[in-house]
């Protein structure tokens, strides 16, 4: 695949933020902390594996990493349309199974591209580096960005310590 630029700091993110949005879909979903943070751990070497295969100069040793990646994806996916869905239906709670199914499925579906752009960037090297980066922002952006607009204007939904009238909140 010859020499190419390489972004680490992208793995970085990865690796601090996407453990934040599982904890936010567990937390939605009433998950149990021992189930969310195997999940977490699982998406934890996925990202690792991800960094492994792309630093890795050696042709097999890369596709082992990203097999390895995809193979901690598959339990993570799985989790967040089995395992956290059926613990957010026995809630009850039409909202909450509502937003859950709307950031669960938004996460599915975008976390889905990432390794579809890292085949052909970081393995095959057939996408220019101009625009793995603008990819890879784009998917950045809507996975985290309207996951969180998503969690936010469903405030209400959540709960809040405070039982005041939602009238009566003030945003800034």
């Amino acid at each position: 695949a010859g020499c190419r630029q390489f972004f680490y700091a992208r793995y970085v993110d990865w690796f601090i933020t996407t453990p934040l949005l599982i904890l936010d879909l567990g937390l939605v979903a009433g998950q149990d902390f021992v189930t969310i943070a195997a999940v977490i751990g699982a998406d934890m070497l996925m990202i690792v594996a991800g960094y492994m295969g792309a630093v890795s100069v050696v042709t097999t040793v890369k596709w082992f990493w990203f097999l390895f990646g995809l193979a901690m994806f598959l339990p993570v996916v799985y989790s967040l349309a089995r395992t956290f869905r059926e613990t957010v239906i026995t809630r009850k709670d039409p909202e909450m199974i509502e937003l859950y199914g709307k950031i669960a499925w938004l996460t599915i579906i975008m976390w889905s591209f990432y390794p579809i752009v890292w085949l052909f960037s970081e393995g095959f090297a057939s996408f220019s580096v101009s625009f793995e980066v603008v990819a890879y922002t784009i998917m950045d952006i809507i996975s985290k960005a309207v996951f969180s607009f998503m969690i936010v204007s469903a405030h209400d939904s959540l709960g809040s310590p405070s039982q005041a009238p939602a009238q009566s909140r003030e945003y800034v």
